[in-house]
């Protein structure tokens, strides 16, 4: 049997209260997790409070401790 090189993705587990920081795309940003559902993740903006839903997406890259959040506007 042939062999391929193959990358996995895996949904990204949220928990509520969580500082994240979007490096790229349209929701690109810093943000805190305030709700999760096995379908749904709603973010909420620290400088605006804007919330947004939108379905479970992301993936990790890195995690980093002692990190200024949330970063400049």
């Amino acid at each position: 049997m042939e062999t391929h090189d193959v990358t996995v993705f895996k949904p990204y587990p949220f928990r509520v209260g969580q500082k994240i920081n979007i490096e790229d795309g349209p929701r690109k940003g810093d943000w805190e997790v305030v709700a999760v559902s096995d379908r749904k993740v709603k973010l909420r903006c620290p400088f605006s409070q804007r919330e947004l839903e939108w379905n479970r997406f992301c993936y990790v890259i890195d995690e980093q401790t002692g990190v200024q959040w949330p970063g400049k506007e």
